[in-house]
């Protein structure tokens, strides 16, 4: 029997739940038939396999946009990506339907690098989303190497386009976020975005895509001192929201998805710690959420060891941070209910 997501290998790890009355709302997660270069599918009955198998108690979540996940085949091509908005909308239903926790808001794709006249795809998102729709992500990392593959617009970056940069002002202008992924060093460029659109709320996901592979294996001190330095600045802009976790990736290049045994839950908060303490001293819990960046991380660790781990990261905090990291913020920045 096939075993697409090395559930027997995640299995290996069993710890109990820290902290199991603790309400979650997990503000980043993914649903696709196909995806990256390991295409195995992940849906609404995964996602609730996760979290029951999982044990924490998940009150809401936010699905976020997976590059080109059941776009409409039909149609005018800038029309093309509210398919996703629609996909999300049905797998949100089945999985209610099915006694799950509800996903309250969505965020998908459009090409911003349209500008204003993006308008009306972003409208018809809102329309498909019936009340569910929260915002855009639209990729931009890119590895001008590229030892890893790059996730934005064909041709490199666009931070800096006036077009792009008109598309994500009209993104608040309408009351929605923009989620923004990069890879680490350019931190430096979305800062400078966040500076020219300071009217539109951005969210900095998995601390800036830290990239640990190719060229970049072997050189993490010096690229965490540089981070360092690059995330306090970005965090001076007080429209950038950070997203904590996202860093079991293959790419972050901790290798845990290549060893025989998965991480526990503390191996992977003492590899997160870092990260952890200098992004919240920089933000502030108000301006911090929690995410589980599934089923991304998932090539390397279950549910359960992921939020363990952060669970255990602010385990010292007080409660009102914790309450913010784990719920408040996304509730705020998502505009759930």
């Amino acid at each position: 029997m096939s075993d697409p997501w090395r559930k027997a290998w995640l299995a290996q790890v069993d710890e109990p739940v820290i902290d199991p009355e603790r309400a979650i709302i997990d503000p980043h997660h993914h649903l696709w038939y196909e995806y990256g270069p390991t295409p195995n599918p992940y849906l609404a009955a995964d996602l609730f396999d996760d979290i029951k198998s999982g044990g924490h108690r998940i009150e809401q979540t936010v699905y976020i946009e997976a590059q080109g996940n059941c776009h409409r085949n039909v149609g005018p091509p800038e029309m093309r990506p509210v398919g996703e908005t629609e996909h999300a909308l049905e797998q949100a239903i089945a999985l209610e339907a099915a006694g799950g926790p509800r996903i309250g808001g969505i965020v998908a794709y459009a090409d911003l690098l349209r500008g204003a006249a993006i308008q009306p795809v972003i409208e018809a998102h809102i329309a498909a989303g019936q009340g569910r729709f929260r915002g855009i992500r639209q990729g931009t990392a890119f590895d001008p190497a590229q030892q890893i593959g790059s996730y934005g617009p064909p041709g490199g970056p666009c931070l800096g386009d006036l077009g792009f940069r008109a598309g994500v002002e009209l993104v608040g202008k309408m009351g929605l976020t923009f989620d923004s992924w990069v890879y680490h060093p350019q931190i430096p460029d979305l800062t400078a975005l966040a500076r020219a659109c300071p009217d539109t709320t951005i969210v900095f996901d998995h601390y800036g895509g830290l990239i640990g592979v190719g060229s970049y294996a072997g050189q993490r001190d010096a690229i965490f001192a540089q981070w360092r330095k690059d995330v306090a600045e970005l965090a001076r802009c007080p429209n950038v929201i950070a997203k904590l976790g996202g860093l079991a990736m293959p790419m972050n290049g901790f290798g845990w998805h290549e060893k025989p045994l998965p991480p526990r839950s503390d191996e992977l908060a003492r590899a997160e710690q870092p990260y952890f303490d200098h992004a919240l001293a920089c933000f502030g819990a108000a301006r911090a959420m929690l995410e589980s960046n599934f089923p991304a991380d998932k090539y390397s660790a279950s549910y359960r060891v992921t939020w363990n781990a952060l669970k255990r990261l602010a385990q010292p905090l007080s409660e009102s941070e914790k309450e913010a990291l784990f719920r408040g913020t996304a509730m705020r920045v998502y505009r759930l209910s």
